[in-house]
């Protein structure tokens, strides 16, 4: 379709028939190919508005970034606008105002009023849900999509993605007879089986184990290394930040608060928000009692308590306020005063809870202010812990992650 035409009413119907419609209102692919319009390694880029009024909130998506081909990671929590924005570039729903393009062609503009519908877009979309025709067989589902082929055209490549996700044995059963990973593969499968510009994946391995998205994730970027298109990969798991994502977007109320590399965004956190996500189980006020410039470090009080902590130094004077942020893997616990550490930070506490979680336990001490506390399962038996023992918490100086006030 030429980009400059002008489309009027409704966004195009994602099924062509309501017997045809799964069990949800957001298919788990968009049918399209980009082959004749774009060339391998293109560009994703936006800059978008949508708002959402309603009687009880407001909220406002207002983003511009680009996305190359690769695994692009949105990060956020929940109400951030993760879903709204890949909807927009799905077509789902329709920006206020902005423009958005896959490689050369222009998916909306609402100056130039083009809105291609959702047929002719060519953008994957796999949903957390997945929403396969409960009624089809995992071949039927994949070929869904390819309905204006031939029936030789629709057979190949209906073949070559199934091999190439592990599926091949599955072609005759329904999801119903499959296990959740093999859902996933099939649902996988019938977005990238329309060739699509674009793909989108709105949290697709959630409540898999390790090892069956380990799998999933390696046969994705292998068959992304051959297609390299843009993918948006929205997830809320560090574990899989670090094993898929090429570039990560941090979104927050709408805003685009922080983008980079996993290791540049989710290692050294600037922002409250980013530090949760990062895994900072431990976040809490201070206030700065004392600046050490000779040595590059900080006393810092923690808000609410007596405790005081030794933090590296920041471009602050005493009395400034700050966020601290500890991860709960790096808080070491000793069942004796340790004696000769160079870790500056030694606060006596007590065990208040012990929670054993598969291979890890979680444990909360007092030490004048609740922390979280992970260890493995010999050291807590080593250490013979248990709640309301006590012991010595043990916290490295540069461990400590220092925010500004929010």
């Amino acid at each position: 379709m030429d980009d400059q035409m002008v489309l009027k009413g409704q966004i195009g119907q994602l099924h062509p028939s309501p017997e045809a419609k799964p069990p949800d209102s957001k298919p788990s692919r968009i049918t399209g190919s980009h082959t004749e319009n774009s060339e391998a390694g293109e560009i994703l880029g936006l800059r978008i508005l949508k708002r959402h009024t309603s009687e009880d909130e407001s909220f406002q998506l207002d983003v511009s970034f680009t996305a190359r081909a690769g695994i692009t990671i949105l990060f956020g929590p929940s109400g951030a606008g993760k879903t709204t924005l890949l909807d927009c570039i799905a077509g789902l729903t329709a920006p206020d105002s902005g423009r958005i393009h896959a490689g050369s062609r222009t998916l909306f503009d609402e100056q130039r009023r083009i809105n291609i519908p959702v047929p002719e877009r060519g953008v994957g979309y796999v949903f957390q849900n997945l929403a396969l025709f409960p009624h089809l067989s995992s071949e039927k589902n994949v070929q869904f999509g390819l309905s204006r082929l031939s029936a030789t055209e629709r057979r190949e490549r209906t073949d070559a993605v199934l091999e190439s996700f592990r599926i091949s044995h599955l072609r005759n059963r329904r999801p119903s007879e499959i296990s959740g990973g093999e859902r996933q593969r099939v649902a996988l499968a019938r977005a990238l089986v329309t060739d699509p510009c674009v793909l989108l994946l709105d949290e697709p391995l959630a409540g898999l184990d390790t090892r069956t998205k380990s799998r999933i994730i390696d046969d994705l970027r292998e068959w992304n290394e051959a297609h390299c298109v843009p993918v948006l990969y929205v997830t809320h798991s560090r574990d899989e930040v670090f094993a898929m994502g090429e570039r990560v977007l941090v979104l927050e109320n709408g805003k685009l608060i922080a983008q980079g590399t996993p290791h540049e965004v989710m290692s050294a956190p600037r922002l409250e928000t980013v530090a949760q996500l990062a895994g900072f189980e431990n976040i809490f006020d201070a206030v700065i009692v004392q600046v050490h410039e000779d040595r590059g470090t900080m006393t810092c009080r923690i808000a609410g308590s007596t405790v005081e902590i030794e933090t590296p130094l920041v471009r602050a004077e005493a009395g400034s306020q700050l966020r601290i942020g500890i991860r709960a893997g790096d808080i070491l616990l000793a069942s004796i005063h340790p004696q000769g550490l160079s870790a500056r930070n030694v606060i006596p506490a007590k065990i208040l809870s012990l929670a054993q979680r598969d291979v890890l336990v979680v444990c909360h001490v007092d030490c004048g202010i609740d922390m979280e506390v992970h260890l493995t399962l010999a050291a807590r038996d080593a250490l013979h812990l248990q709640p309301g023992k006590e012991v010595w918490v043990v916290i490295k100086t540069h461990s400590f992650y220092l925010m500004a006030v929010s």
